[in-house]
């Protein structure tokens, strides 16, 4: 077995690998930038080399840098994580000069499975359905359309060298594809330091599920079942699970046996990931293999009840494999939330920062049965790069079924606190709740059709509203006690509290009567229903349980002025306790406006300003491209709501723009 490894990567992964190297007794060297000198995996390891400036490519990716930290450490193997060198063969090969263990494929299969336009051609050969498409090389924007429109619309354009969703693009037309093709080479290009483009048939209304493969270095391959991944954004997972709720055991067979096929036709060791895309009549068609241990590796580990990185390390150390294919057993149902630094109310925008609160719920074994797990590289107070994925955390649920896992993730998300940077804490709650996804119905175009004009959060029902209410004015009595409470009164003089309110949040207007005990405030709703509310709320705390009439509420609250904040299911509202009278003069006053930027293109993030496409007095049309900001390795491309005339442009290109920074006005 290994002395000491380096983990050649940084944030959630390289605290992951840390983890379990010290379960095994193995001593761990993590590398960082400059960015990275304070982060939770150089805390974590037991040594840390600083290998050069913020940016990846002059850092992170760079194999001498690498190379140098393991000749000072003296580590006698590798883990690569995900991304940067992960599915570098020149990189193994590199390490194999200097006789150090890659915990990894071989680099052959590596340099075969990298390549999309192979990896196609030697999945064809073996047996694997593929996916109709060019395989050739690209070379023009123009010939990019030209092919495109001869597979037939919709195509899906992607960098061959591509992976976590960075250089794909779909086109369904002709200017689609040429736009796409370019921004595509480009994304490539910076992410990659490789623009190969190819173009394959985008199959519509599909679902993403791939197949775990494992193997060791004396020809055992085994597949440990599937993980759905179809709930995507801009091609980039969001919610994981595993199993697939679509398939049957037969396709389920059927998948695993062309995956272990096509590893063993590459010689394939170590963990690697078929993916699949499956249409609705289960057909299945190859997508790609990600020849490293994937993003959502923890479902399966949990359904399994398997270390994947442990069998990676001992597979590489040589070991065999201690089980077959008959002993794998998949046992009960893992959700994965991949947590991320973006601003769903500002459509998925990348958001930087310092975390000012940082608190995930408990991990491990619930009192339910449930398990809930945390896999992250940060902490409270530590920053969110703008050089890096915006992945904050992944959040794991287990449960015996799935229903149940939904339930357990679902309350998982009401209890974890994030404050300082926008996030999509509350788009991952309200998909919890929908019922289409309840009920397993996905396809990789879920977040479109769902939320086809992005996120504005939840719109409370009337249950959900009243529920809420019901919180809001146990938090106010409690305070208002605490204020009748003050010191130095006359004795003769109490503050009287009173016992009918009206409480108002989201649109919802609910008159009630309170009445305390000992343990618990019983709320008269005026048109009949009554609920009673227990808490160990205090003054000052940013989230508190309430119990509801017996239903667990995990709430997030903060005083907001004269009002109570209260976020809960991907909820956001500000609730108002008034006396009567108050609430009635309070709906006699105006409603403040929001001011009128409609003539003005605004930065939507944090970022780079790569290039603009207009100049002051050119008139443009709805739809056309304006100017394009970069930011966490994304393009993004912002364009005219309407037809007008550019007035004045108030940002250069190369500039760093805050969020709402003006770009440019119009007439």
């Amino acid at each position: 077995m290994f002395k000491k490894i380096l983990i050649a990567n940084r944030g959630e992964i390289a605290c992951r690998v840390i983890r379990t190297a010290e379960k095994l007794g193995i001593a761990t060297v993590a590398v960082y930038s400059d960015a990275d000198r304070d982060a939770l995996h150089v805390k974590m390891a037991d040594e840390a080399v600083h290998i050069g400036p913020a940016p990846s490519s002059q850092s992170y990716i760079v194999i001498d840098r690498i190379l140098d930290a393991i000749r000072k450490t003296g580590a006698d193997a590798v883990h690569p994580g995900y991304g940067f060198l992960s599915e570098n063969a020149h990189f193994a090969e590199a390490l194999k000069a200097e006789r150090v263990a890659f915990i990894g494929p071989p680099p052959v299969a590596i340099e075969a499975m990298g390549d999309k336009i192979t990896s196609k051609k030697i999945a064809a050969a073996a047996g694997v359905s593929t996916v109709p498409g060019h395989m050739g090389l690209i070379e023009t924007a123009e010939e990019a359309a030209r092919i495109a429109h001869a597979i037939g619309y919709p195509v899906m354009i992607k960098a061959s060298a591509g992976g976590g969703g960075k250089g794909m693009r779909i086109a369904w037309n002709d200017a689609e594809a040429r736009e796409g093709f370019q921004s595509s080479k480009n994304e490539a290009k910076s992410s990659f330091g490789d623009d190969r483009i190819f173009i394959e048939k985008f199959i519509t209304q599909p679902r993403h599920i791939e197949i775990q493969v494992l193997g060791d270095q004396h020809g055992n391959i085994v597949y440990l079942g599937e993980r759905e991944c179809s709930i995507q954004r801009r091609n980039q997972k969001v919610i994981e699970e595993a199993p697939s709720p679509f398939l049957d055991a037969a396709t389920r067979k059927a998948m695993g046996e062309q995956a272990v096929a096509l590893a063993r036709a590459v010689g394939y060791h170590s963990a690697g990931t078929v993916e699949f895309i499956v249409d609705g009549e289960k057909n299945f068609y190859f997508l790609e293999m990600n020849t490293r241990l994937q993003v959502e590796h923890p479902v399966t580990e949990l359904i399994t009840g398997l270390d994947l990185v442990e069998e990676m390390i001992r597979v590489a150390a040589g070991e065999r494999l201690s089980f077959g294919q008959d002993d794998v057993r998949l046992d009960g149902w893992a959700i994965e939330s991949r947590l991320y630094a973006e601003d769903p109310y500002r459509n998925f925008l990348p958001s930087i920062g310092r975390l000012t609160r940082y608190r995930p719920p408990a991990e491990g074994r619930q009192a339910d049965g449930t398990v809930l797990r945390n896999d992250t590289g940060v902490f409270e107070g530590g920053e969110i790069s703008m050089y890096y994925d915006p992945m904050i955390a992944k959040l794991c649920s287990w449960a015996p079924d799935r229903a149940g896992a939904i339930e357990a993730m679902g309350r998982a998300l009401d209890d974890f606190e994030v404050e300082g940077i926008g996030h999509n804490l509350p788009f991952l709650s309200a998909v919890m709740d929908q019922e289409r996804f309840r009920a397993g119905r996905l396809t990789t175009a879920y977040i479109a059709e769902e939320f086809p004009d992005g996120f504005s959060g939840v719109a409370a029902s009337e249950d959900q509203a009243r529920l809420l209410a019901a919180v809001a004015t146990f938090i106010h009595l409690a305070l208002a006690r605490r204020g009748a409470q003050v010191s130095g009164a006359l004795a003769n003089h109490p503050r009287a509290i009173g016992a009918d309110w009206v409480a108002s949040l989201a649109g919802h207007e609910f008159a009630l009567r309170a009445a305390q005990d000992e343990e618990r405030i019983a709320i008269a709703f005026a048109d009949g229903k009554n609920l009673s509310v227990a808490s160990d709320w205090l003054p000052g705390a940013s989230h508190a349980v309430f119990e509801v009439e017996g239903q667990r509420l995990g709430v997030k609250t903060a005083l907001a002025g004269s009002g109570i904040r209260l976020r809960w299911r991907g909820i956001d509202a500000t609730a108002f306790v008034r006396s009567p009278r108050v609430a009635e003069l309070a709906r006699l006053m105006p409603v403040k406006l929001p001011p009128d930027t409609s003539r003005m293109l605004l930065c939507p993030m944090p970022g780079v300003l790569t290039s603009l496409a207009v100049q002051e007095g050119d008139t443009v049309e709805a739809g056309q491209a304006l100017a394009t900001v970069e930011a966490m390795k994304m393009e993004n491309v912002l364009r005219a709501e309407r037809r007008g005339t550019v007035r004045r442009v108030a940002a250069q290109a190369g500039a760093s723009l805050a969020v709402d920074e003006l770009i440019m006005e119009f007439e």
